[in-house]
């Protein structure tokens, strides 16, 4: 159980964190607050309900269309790079429009658009990540953590829901010991994940469009609001307990000193904030203080 005492531990390391940003990564956070926060107001602005029957609506138009299935595998070309939200979003969008059928689509996006993210990215910037690792002595550490235990550790940091999405593409990308194969083998791992969501959709869109809803009992509404929200829940709580397990294996790796495990947690947490390939490029001190080699 997460006592107060851990979640003040956890704000006061946030805070530590943010004060140690430059100006580039402040702002971003920031805008990434200023998001979100648009989107809330937007949320209470316009109602649930009619968000709900816009999202349905457009699902039906996509659903109709001969190709509409391309174009939602071509979408997830697009969120797979940063900074572009909404991977989750476009995963339950699939469940609206073919319900459980959408998975293969939401499968088949989400595998090859990462592969794409992960080998354009890659391909680009292949000169300032050689640069970045023999400035930062973070990324050096979580390169020898990884080249270390592997495909099964990489596995796990693809499974956890830190880094998000969008920006555990850039992680891997930036790691030169992750090799595209162990990238492609280790995003089936979120097919689960992928799964839950299609069906919560499949679930929503029925409670989404009113006309379906006008018809249904009380019952009915209850049972599919409850398998809805039981899905978020369970795949919230998976993806928690995936993330507690994936620092645990990185902070007790044998054969590798304390001090390399501790950096390499640190450069998965600051994975938005320092990505080599799209963050700019900074000669980094070590934690002593020492300009780096």
């Amino acid at each position: 159980m997460v006592t107060f005492a851990q979640v003040k531990q956890f704000g006061w390391a946030a805070l530590q964190r943010y004060r140690k940003l430059n100006t580039y990564s402040k702002l971003f956070v920031w805008g990434t607050v200023a998001l979100y926060a648009s989107l809330a107001v937007t949320l209470l602005a316009i109602g649930p309900d009619r968000i709900g029957q816009t999202l349905y609506n457009l699902a039906q138009k996509i659903s109709h269309y001969p190709l509409g299935w391309l174009i939602l595998f071509g979408v997830f070309f697009v969120i797979s790079f940063p900074p572009c939200v909404g991977h989750t979003t476009l995963i339950t969008l699939c469940g609206y429009a073919y319900g459980m059928k959408g998975f293969p689509i939401a499968a088949g996006g989400t595998l090859f658009g990462s592969a794409f993210t992960f080998v354009t990215l890659r391909f680009l910037f292949s000169r300032r990540l050689r640069k970045w690792s023999q400035s930062n002595e973070k990324w050096q550490a979580l390169e020898t953590v990884i080249a270390t235990k592997g495909l099964p550790l990489i596995v796990l940091i693809r499974a956890s829901p830190f880094p998000p999405w969008v920006y555990s593409n850039t992680l891997f990308a930036s790691i030169q010991s992750v090799a595209l194969w162990q990238f492609f083998l280790a995003t089936f791992v979120v097919f689960p994940k992928v799964a839950i969501f299609v069906f919560v959709g499949s679930r929503l869109a029925s409670l989404s469009d009113g006309e379906q809803r006008s018809h249904m009992d009380t019952t009915t509404k209850i049972l599919n609001v409850s398998i809805s929200v039981g899905g978020v829940v369970v795949a919230a709580l998976a993806s928690w307990i995936i993330y507690r397990a994936m620092r645990k294996e990185i902070l007790h790796l044998q054969g590798v000193p304390p001090e390399i495990d501790e950096l390499a947690a640190e450069a998965i947490e600051e994975a938005e904030e320092g990505a080599p390939l799209l963050g700019p490029h900074r000669e980094n001190s070590d934690r002593y203080g020492r300009p780096s080699a």
